[in-house]
């Protein structure tokens, strides 16, 4: 399945909290993100060191095969007091079939008796117009915290439950939909690409 309308974007993920996020944040323009399994899309293989060669690498797959432009979203957890990681093995940190709740156990285990509990989430967005874009655009962002000793808060997904927003003593589950969409490291990444994306995709 191929659709060419250019207010169609395929997002290179099958998550659909990540998509609805998206989309949240994607709708000023116009554009309307499909997940990429509603192509049938098989998943790339991401075997890049970084969040951007990863994001790079998921966007000209899901260009490829489904005949869309493409935005990739490649984002993380990383750990001051475990040298980075899980970084960019935050989705499969207790293994390749890891479920949230079992990367957060590993999680707290790993950081059992550490003080130093600094951490940021890292966003890496990518977005071709083909699968041969000689120059995708790409943008980065970045959220600051520390990690909880244990779980908090019902929103979000992924490590959300465990990650406090120190302005604000909330953890990222805890925090509402418009408070997220102003200060996530994803919204930061996409506040980037908007204007890049209105000038140099849609040609506004």
């Amino acid at each position: 399945m191929t659709h060419s309308d250019t207010n169609t974007v395929v997002l290179a993920s099958g998550n659909r909290g990540k998509l609805q996020e998206l989309n949240d944040l994607l709708g000023q323009l116009g554009i309307t993100l499909r997940s990429q399994a509603d192509f049938d899309v098989v998943e790339a293989e991401e075997n890049g060191l970084s969040f951007i060669e990863n994001a790079i690498l998921k966007a000209r797959n899901a260009a490829r095969q489904s005949g869309c432009p493409a935005l990739a979203d490649d984002s993380g957890l990383c750990v001051d007091a475990l040298g980075g990681a899980p970084g960019i093995y935050s989705a499969r940190y207790a293994g390749e079939h890891a479920q949230d709740a079992d990367n957060n156990t590993k999680l707290l285990a790993a950081l059992d008796g550490e003080t130093n509990r600094n951490a940021h989430f890292h966003c890496a967005l990518a977005f071709v117009r083909h699968a041969d874009d000689p120059a995708p655009l790409l943008c980065e962002g970045l959220w600051q915290g520390s990690i909880l000793t244990s779980p908090r808060g019902n929103n979000g997904f992924g490590y959300d439950p465990l990650f406090l927003v120190n302005d604000l003593d909330l953890s990222s589950a805890e925090l509402n939909k418009a408070q997220k969409n102003q200060m996530s490291h994803r919204a930061l990444a996409l506040k980037q690409l908007l204007p890049r994306l209105r000038a140099e995709y849609l040609g506004a």
